[in-house]
């Protein structure tokens, strides 16, 4: 089943509504950092996050996460867009622990209790907003529910979860994300809590074979839900050779030259998604003909 998202009004427009399936994507992460199961769960439940605030954006804006937490996996950092797309990256991909009293995996302890959570918007045209909160449980979902409630000032339900396989593999992954809109009724407030306080976790839901849009009427309860529309979502990297190039350029004459020497060349990798380039003798001595001309 393909990866994807949907974003929707509940109530007649007094909550906006955001659901995803990511199995897959988180899937992919986990291929190509290697990530053991507590890691999966903490780059997982984030990336499913990004990917949904990804869709509050619109056009070429990007958003850029970073969590910082006190916990061994060290800090992470996830990329989202408009389009779906959506890379992420953790410091210690190699980092695992018992389940924790619930029997469920300890991502708490993997990233820790202390640290920030913060977020970069880029809308373009040097326009930047940047809000950072406190992690305030380390579970990740309750973290961005306190981002949006206080850098936001928007009253928000984050849901967000992952089931790993025992080979590693990602078995389920997908969240939502609920908010409540200006002059959203008392009486609509206490019938989304009583469904939230009774639904299945999110990650049950999707290895059951919900979908995003299932996920939402059992938030919402049935008939309050109106999607708006849906857009598939997927692992994807922006990195590429010329960007690398770009950036051997910009350290100038003396280090390019420095890497010919030492190394005969130049071999790049990219946090996100792993990828290595390579820059021959001779393509780096086309730099320094590029600078010098």
């Amino acid at each position: 089943m393909n990866d994807y998202l949907v974003r929707g009004l509940g109530f007649n427009g007094q909550v906006r509504v955001f659901a995803a399936r990511t199995t897959a994507t988180v899937g992919e992460a986990q291929r190509r950092h290697n990530t053991w199961p507590v890691v999966s769960a903490a780059l997982g439940r984030s990336m499913t996050a990004a990917v949904m605030m990804g869709a509050m954006l619109k056009g070429e804006e990007k958003i850029t996460i970073k969590i910082e937490g006190n916990g061994p996996i060290g800090p992470m950092v996830i990329d989202s867009n408009a389009h779906g797309e959506v890379r992420g990256f953790v410091t210690n991909p190699h980092v695992h622990f018992d389940l924790n009293e619930h029997g469920k995996l300890d991502v708490r302890a993997g990233v820790g209790t202390e640290g920030a959570l913060t977020i970069v918007k880029d809308l373009g045209l040097r326009d930047m907003f940047s809000g950072q909160t406190p992690i305030v449980s380390g579970e990740i979902a309750e973290d961005f529910t306190y981002y949006f409630a206080t850098s936001e000032q928007v009253p928000s339900s984050v849901g967000l979860g992952v089931l790993v396989n025992p080979d590693n593999t990602i078995l389920a992954a997908g969240g939502f994300i609920l908010q409540l809109m200006p002059g959203c009724e008392e009486e609509t407030i206490k019938e989304i809590e009583q469904h939230l306080a009774t639904i299945e976790p999110v990650s049950k839901m999707i290895e059951k074979g919900f979908t995003p849009e299932q996920i939402l009427e059992a938030v919402l309860g049935n008939g309050h839900l109106q999607i708006l529309d849906s857009m598939p979502i997927e692992f994807k990297c922006q990195c590429s050779k010329e960007r690398f190039g770009a950036a051997i350029l910009g350290l100038g004459t003396a280090e390019i030259k420095e890497m010919i020497e030492e190394d005969g060349g130049a071999e790049a990798e990219c946090h996100f998604c792993l990828e290595k380039y390579s820059f021959s003798k001779d393509e780096l001595e086309g730099f320094i003909d590029e600078l010098n001309a």
